[in-house]
This record gives C-alpha cells, sequence and structure tokens, in this order.
C-alpha cells in the first residue's frame, strides 16, 4: 500500500518543508499538495533538512476531487466528530483499518486541511473516512506540520508496506474497483445512489477488510450474471 499525505492549499511554506521532513524522517515519500506550489519556496526548503527530494517530487492537484481519482481510500482529518458521519477515527483505530485493507487499497491518502479552517463539509464529504487526534483540551487544532508529524509517526508501520500481487490484478481485485462496480450496479436494482441503502452501502464501504472486499467482488460477479 502506497499512503500519500495530502496538503489543501496549505498557507505557510514553513510548515510544507516541516512536514517533507516529517514524512522521510517517518520513512514515507508520498507528498501531494492542493491547489499550492509552496514546495518551490526557499521557506520550504529551509525546513526540509535533507528531505529536498520529496518536495521535489510532490504531485500537484487543482482540487481534492482530482485527489479522489487517485486514491483508492481518502482520509480526511478533522478536529472533531462531525455528527452526521459514523467513520470518524483516533489514529490508531485508523491504522487497524488501513492495515486490513492489505492488497485490496493500492493508494491510500491522508487529507490535511487549511492551518487557518481546515477542510470544507464539502471536501470532508468527498472522504471516505474521517480522523482526528482525541485533544486533551479545548483548544481547537494541531499546527499542521505537528499533526503530519504525529500521523507519520503512528501510522509508520505501513511505510513501504507493499503486495507480491501484480498491479493489475490488485487494482481488479481492489476497493477502489469496488466503488466504481456498485456504481454502477446499484442502479441496475432500483438502488440509486441517493437512496438510503446505497448511501449505507457506501458508508461502509472504506470499513471492509481485505478478505470481505473479495467476498463483495465475488457476490457483485454473482449479480452481474443474472442482471
Amino acid at each position: 500500500m502506497k499512503l500519500a499525505f495530502v496538503l489543501v492549499e496549505p498557507k505557510v511554506p514553513e510548515n510544507v518543508g516541516a512536514a517533507a521532513r516529517a514524512l522521510c524522517t517517518m520513512g514515507f515519500a508520498e507528498l501531494w499538495l492542493v491547489n499550492s506550489d509552496l514546495h518551490t519556496r526557499p521557506e520550504a526548503h529551509w525546513l526540509a533538512h535533507g528531505s529536498d527530494h520529496i518536495l521535489d517530487n510532490a504531485r500537484i492537484f487543482p482540487d481534492l476531487a482530482a485527489v479522489r481519482n487517485s486514491a483508492d481510500l481518502l482520509m480526511g482529518t478533522s478536529a472533531k466528530p462531525r455528527h452526521n458521519r459514523q467513520d470518524w477515527h483516533p489514529p490508531a483505530q485508523l491504522k487497524s483499518v488501513l492495515a486490513n485493507k492489505g492488497a485490496a487499497v493500492a493508494t491510500a491518502a491522508l487529507v490535511f486541511g487549511r492551518e487557518d479552517r481546515g477542510l470544507s463539509n464539502d471536501e470532508l464529504a468527498l472522504c471516505d473516512l474521517l480522523t482526528g487526534f482525541p485533544m486533551a483540551v479545548s483548544y481547537p487544532s494541531l499546527n499542521l506540520a505537528q499533526s503530519v508529524m504525529l500521523y507519520a509517526w503512528e501510522l509508520s508501520g505501513l511505510a513501504g508496506a507493499g503486495t507480491d500481487s501484480p498491479a493489475e490484478e490488485t487494482e481488479a481485485a481492489g476497493l477502489g474497483a469496488l466503488r466504481t462496480r456498485l456504481e454502477t450496479l446499484l442502479p441496475k436494482l432500483d438502488a440509486p445512489a441517493d437512496e438510503k441503502l446505497s448511501q449505507w452501502v457506501f458508508e461502509r464501504l472504506p470499513l471492509l477488510s481485505e478478505r470481505d472486499i473479495g467476498f463483495v467482488h465475488t457476490l457483485c460477479g454473482n449479480i452481474e450474471r443474472k442482471v
């Protein structure tokens, strides 16, 4: 599994550089930026301290929707659970969720919001899962670079975790392919995307283990042969 750390419209180049250093320290290499060129600023490289290659190789996206199309699993950071979401996980639980995905997720992306206002509601709605650090006090949030460092440390056991399966086989049997398959199949079963059944299916989909994802692929195949 490749784990990318996504910074959405960061405001401070030093935070981008410190984030790159944190990723390098914990064995990660994928830094993705949304609507930002701060990785090119001298201030970012001053803080990177030997992690310039991560800044130089950062991927740039116009918006979070484009990131959505490049990741099998999109996880958004939020300072607090959202009242209408049941999928908010502290980092330790998030690590378990990711570990259970195995080869079913080729690329996962962890998304961090802007320093001053985080992720918008529309951006959070694009995410499969939400995560955040429980705070001991009422202070609303961590500094961006601090947050990246803490997640990189917590998830460091996943750095470099891969699969022996061919890329094409992994993609066809993975979570992203299953989401696409269900988006096509459910309307044929009179369950359009805006109905509660479909909404429930897509809310629970990111929580499935690698084995369960395989079972649902098999079930979809059996249904497809009959419709």
